[in-house]
């Protein structure tokens, strides 16, 4: 299915991971826009004011936070809270992207452990849990009217899934059959539930051409059934984005040289930046491998910098179809937080890549912006989620790729704010009236 017909999917998608808006939207004060007014609904805002139309959702099999008392808040996503955020996300006209971590806790290149409930399986009874489990999340999700429109079979595992360990080079630990045997499961089971929806497979080192080449062929050799090669992107773990900004440097791999490189070894396949995300304040340490700043300055304007030069230097490549940011939402702790008993805690440290004021507030966090808007200088001249819907718009502003979906529009009716899509009305919470 993956290979057949044309080469790249049509629409491009523009959004962000949201997997903590909900959190936010409980615990704290709310946002403010470029113009400083309050944002009654920030998914239904970003839809209709900043041309967003995708929203990515991480699922975990059992959270820790819940299943072994640990204390990392943002692992928190259970079917229930990724169903009833996937049917808000539909109802705003949006494409929903359901991302598996096939964990109780962060998966990714560091982290590759299974779920508990799975620990100790054979390769093969690991396989069918695997299967089972996306089989009953899809299915539940299908009849809440919650269907994902892109599936990540995993998320950032390039090195391995539920315990079992690959490398990009072959090595002893490596055990490619039963690793296999796992994106099989998956992906068969997402072609049978959600027969419409794209199949990502997420990797973390997308500036490395080799590594790229090596790890999709073994699946494209093998038969696993996909069509989005997904690639993380942090410019201070992965480096930077063009040719010119590494002429005179030693390292000469790029973002933009590398998804080159993927439209000439999978031309069937569709690049979609799955997460990207740049710090406004407090530059990152922890596996900091290279100091971007020359770049884009660790501030408000080089968070602008780096998405704007992001967006335009990825919309002329036809394999990239999609960029999402990662954690948009983030505005701090939360600001009815009880630092004792850790009560209404969102987060206990900052991650600084959001795009909103993370001091407390009791009015609403201020957005990220560069310089008030004005006539001659428009929201997506001075705030970079504004900026973002430039990916699949053309230069007269008109959408280059029609969205499958109609878009949603905001409407007063009896003195409250609904939505409405394809002639049907839905409250703020996503409720169809």
């Amino acid at each position: 299915m993956s290979d057949a017909g044309t080469r790249y999917v049509g629409t491009r998608y523009v959004g962000g991971d949201i997997s903590m808006l909900p959190q936010f939207e409980q615990y704290s004060s709310g946002y403010r826009d470029v113009n400083n007014r309050k944002v009654n609904n920030l998914l239904t805002w970003l839809v209709s004011d900043c041309g967003w139309n995708t929203f990515r959702v991480r699922l975990f099999v059992n959270p820790q936070q819940k299943a072994q008392g640990k204390t990392d808040y943002a692992v928190c996503q259970d079917l229930a809270y990724v169903t009833a955020l996937g049917q808000r996300i539909k109802a705003a006209g949006a494409y929903f992207m359901l991302d598996f971590h096939y964990s109780d806790e962060w998966m990714d290149a560091l982290h590759i452990q299974a779920p508990a409930a799975w620990k100790g399986s054979s390769d093969a009874v690991m396989a069918d849990s695997l299967g089972a489990y996306t089989r009953r999340v899809l299915t539940a999700l299908n009849e809440a009217g919650a269907t994902p429109d892109l599936v990540q079979v995993g998320n950032e595992i390039m090195y391995g899934l539920c315990g079992i360990k690959v490398a990009p080079y072959d090595k002893e630990d490596s055990n490619w059959n039963g690793y296999l045997g796992l994106l099989h499961a998956g992906c068969n089971a997402v072609r049978e539930l959600c027969p419409n929806a794209q199949i990502i497979i997420h990797t973390d080192r997308p500036t490395n051409t080799g590594y790229n080449k090596y790890y999709y062929k073994k699946l494209t050799d093998n038969g696993v059934d996909f069509d989005i090669i997904g690639l993380s992107y942090y410019p201070f773990w992965h480096g930077y984005l063009t040719a010119e900004q590494v002429a005179s440097k030693g390292d000469k791999n790029h973002l933009v040289k590398a998804v080159n490189q993927l439209a000439t070894d999978f031309p069937s396949k569709s690049v979609h930046i799955v997460e990207c995300a740049y710090n406004f304040q407090y530059w990152p340490t922890q596996g900091v491998s290279y100091n971007t700043q020359d770049a884009w300055p660790c501030s408000v304007q080089g968070q602008y910098n780096f998405v704007k030069e992001l967006v335009d230097a990825l919309k002329p490549l036809e394999n990239v179809n999609g960029i999402n940011y990662w954690y948009p939402e983030d505005a701090g702790n939360g600001d009815y937080v009880n630092w004792t008993t850790k009560e209404n805690l969102i987060e206990e440290s900052w991650s600084n890549r959001g795009f909103w004021d993370e001091n407390s507030t009791t009015d609403g966090h201020a957005i990220n912006r560069t310089a008030a808007p004005s006539a001659t200088k428009p929201a997506a001249d001075v705030c970079a989620p504004y900026y973002m819907r430039n990916f699949y718009r053309s230069t007269e502003d008109i959408e280059s790729v029609m969205p499958a979906q109609a878009p949603a529009r905001k409407i007063l009716m009896q003195g409250r704010i609904m939505i409405e899509r394809q002639g049907a009305l839905y409250d703020l919470q996503g409720s169809r009236q």
